[in-house]
């Protein structure tokens, strides 16, 4: 067992994820990059600032712009859509999800029981849907007036043609050809992935796969069976069994770390990574082009993995709730607030809106972990140098920091 103090544990948590000690990627290739070592980049639709990806993406890859992801998924094909979990995943990952795809189909127990009822329920407009995709190549849910439907009262649409397109979707007879307006546009599978991926890998080799994808995906993870986890397809039932192999056959290890109460388990293939951070060395391949964190702060998306759904408080102690499906009334900061990363600590967060009329952002409330850093001179400085790439990100012109409550924080903001 390999033990660790929380320093490495954060250094290592945030640099398998890109964002320390700073941005190593750069441009489309970048982009393709970051994305796979985030192992899922999680979508989102809402749209205040930026959608949740893009945020993802532009504390990850030099002048990212948004949507960049789209044409790296899309247009190269490099990268697919799936899940009730829903996030990208490469694409030659395909035949290990065509498993998991299929244990939806057919109600296996460690996947989503509504998929099969889904099915069963509308099979009549499935085989219709399957006809049109045969015919017209692609279509979406807004071929089809609601009119002309059958109303729904699922969670998943009003109407019988979005649950059927949505069915063929999560069982893998069809897939995202490409967004508009971030809607998804689908085709059949065989005129998007390469022939040579359309095939099932076995069970065995699919359960293995998504143990070690969770493990990487975190990091440093005690395989919990989170609704999350669950949604990403993870056999829980297998645990134990899964665990023993992978761990025999040195494909894992485990991690104890100091002040955490439960052993974690991380790819063997990162031992060297921790050797290094524990050491105090910055592992060469975490290199970055430009600045470091420490800088030029960086802000974390809502849904980002490092901070989002608790995580915050258990590697950070920093306590972040994204409040956006909150009433009002029970918000303690904002609808869209972001974390604030400086150096490999999470040091603050922010609320925020994006004027188009005005190209202006915002800032509606901003606040310190730490009241002390609103004096720190080495802070204002990487914060202000985080807000104009964050401008620049966003195309806005100009940033309106009136709510900034510390003078100094509020000067260097003004200078931008």
């Amino acid at each position: 067992m390999v033990t660790i103090d929380s320093e490495t544990a954060r250094r290592f948590i945030l640099g398998k994820q890109g964002l320390w000690p700073g941005r190593r990627w750069r441009g489309s290739e970048g982009t393709q990059q970051a994305m796979r070592a985030m192992e899922y980049l999680q979508l989102d639709p809402l749209q205040i600032i930026a959608r949740s990806q893009d945020i993802s993406l532009y504390g990850r890859v030099l002048d990212y712009t948004p949507d960049t992801w789209e044409e790296t998924a899309y247009g190269q094909r490099q990268f697919f859509d799936w899940g009730g979990w829903l996030a990208t995943r490469p694409m030659d990952e395909l035949p290990h999800w065509r498993v998991i795809m299929h244990r939806e189909r057919d109600g296996h127990p460690d996947c989503d029981p509504r998929i099969r009822r889904m099915g069963q329920e509308h099979a009549a407009a499935i085989a219709e849907m399957r006809a049109i995709l045969r015919e017209r190549g692609v279509i979406s849910n807004r071929d089809f007036e609601m009119a002309a439907r059958t109303r729904t009262q699922s969670y998943r649409g009003r109407k019988d043609s979005s649950l059927a397109l949505y069915y063929l979707w999560r069982t893998g007879e069809v897939m995202t050809h490409h967004r508009e307006n971030f809607e998804r546009v689908y085709a059949l599978t065989e005129t998007v992935a390469p022939a040579h991926l359309i095939h099932e890998s076995s069970d065995d080799a699919a359960d293995r796969f998504l143990f070690l994808k969770e493990i990487g995906f975190a990091g440093l993870s005690r395989l919990q069976r989170t609704q999350d986890a669950f949604h990403r397809g993870v056999p829980f039932s297998r645990k134990k069994q899964i665990c023993q192999a992978l761990l025999a056959d040195e494909a894992i290890i485990e991690v104890k770390v100091a002040g955490w109460r439960a052993v974690h388990y991380a790819l063997a293939g990162d031992a060297g990574l921790l050797s290094d951070l524990s050491a105090g060395r910055v592992p060469p391949a975490w290199t970055p082009q430009e600045t470091t964190t420490t800088d030029e702060a960086v802000f974390l998306a809502p849904l980002d993995p490092v901070s989002a759904r608790g995580r915050a408080k258990v590697v950070f102690g920093f306590d972040y709730v994204w409040e956006v499906y909150k009433p009002e009334h029970k918000r303690r900061f904002g609808y869209y607030t972001l974390p604030v990363l400086w150096g490999d600590r999470l040091v603050a967060r922010f609320d925020s809106k994006l004027d188009r009329a005005t190209d202006t952002f915002v800032i509606l409330g901003f606040w310190l972990e730490d009241e002390a850093l609103g004096h720190d001179e080495a802070f204002a400085e990487a914060l202000a140098r985080g807000w104009a790439r964050f401008l620049r990100f966003l195309g806005a012109s100009r940033l309106d920091a009136a709510a900034v409550s510390e003078p100094l924080l509020r000067q260097r903001a003004s200078c931008l």
